[in-house]
């Protein structure tokens, strides 16, 4: 599987969060904790919203491990966001190739998945001839994690995240009981219009890949005051990760099994997450 974070909050620089922390996402992937896999070595990316807050997100993706990628290393040194995605990934089958890396963009939108539609072989026909025809185009890889993106774009992401997201969802574990699969989908899923994000945390067999976020700024300060990179920025700010990034308490909270949070939302309340029959 794969290792991923979402940072939402004041701007700074990405390796504050990509290599600075104890255990942080440059180490997990080599050293997960908590994966599947040790080592998520097939690959790697980062896209970031500007610190302004206009435009479409960057994206910067390549097929090598992401421990010793000089390029990743050189531009989170000095890239500044307040919104930025960052995956390690460990192919569940498909081609190691830069099309095949997350995360993946479309127009405003960002998207990164861990887990996996069991299966895939079987149901991507169906699946693909399930996108809306306007869009399919634009997909460029063979993964199951970028189709689930363009089928949620399809069920109205624009208009309503949770929905689309839980159409897609529907559908293939639909899929999957029409093709004899009886357990299709695993999923912790990050999504992000540069304004919000949603993370997401679902698995047909009801043991779903890890998910944590973190405690508000202002609480994590005051529990841990050595902690420089929180001192300048605003209570808002917040992590989404596969794995916590240190062992400090108080720090992590673990996003309930079926379930979905937004940042920022002003509360620390998540929702239950369930797949909409299309």
């Amino acid at each position: 599987m794969c290792r991923w974070l979402a940072y939402s909050g004041s701007p700074i620089l990405l390796d504050s969060v990509l290599y600075r922390p104890e255990h942080s996402l440059i180490n997990q992937s080599h050293r997960a904790r908590m994966g599947v896999e040790t080592v998520n070595g097939d690959g790697f990316g980062i896209g970031w919203y500007s610190a302004e807050g206009d435009g479409t997100p960057a994206v910067f993706r390549d097929i090598g491990p992401a421990w010793n990628n000089r390029n990743l290393q050189e531009l989170s040194a000095h890239v500044r966001s307040r919104l930025f995605f960052a995956h390690v990934r460990a192919s569940t089958g498909t081609a190691i190739q830069q099309s095949n890396c997350h995360p993946f963009r479309h127009g405003r939108w960002m998207w990164m998945h861990n887990g996996a539609i069991t299966d895939f072989h079987r149901l991507r026909r169906d699946l693909c001839m399930a996108v809306d025809p306007v869009i399919f185009p634009s997909m460029e890889g063979s993964t199951d994690s970028e189709v689930m993106f363009y089928l949620a774009v399809t069920y109205g992401l624009d208009q309503d995240v949770p929905g689309a997201v839980a159409r897609m969802a529907g559908l293939v574990e639909r899929l999957g009981k029409e093709h004899g699969v009886p357990h299709p989908l695993q999923m912790t899923i990050a999504v992000s219009d540069g304004e919000r994000t949603w993370a997401f945390r679902y698995s047909s067999v009801r043991k779903s890949r890890s998910l944590f976020y973190s405690s508000k700024a202002e609480t994590v300060r005051q529990l841990h005051p050595e902690l420089e990179y929180l001192r300048g920025v605003s209570d808002e700010t917040r992590l989404i990760v596969s794995e916590p990034l240190g062992d400090l308490p108080g720090v992590w909270n673990e996003l309930p099994e079926a379930s979905y949070a937004v940042i920022p939302s002003g509360t620390e309340d998540y929702l239950p997450f369930v797949p909409e029959p299309v």
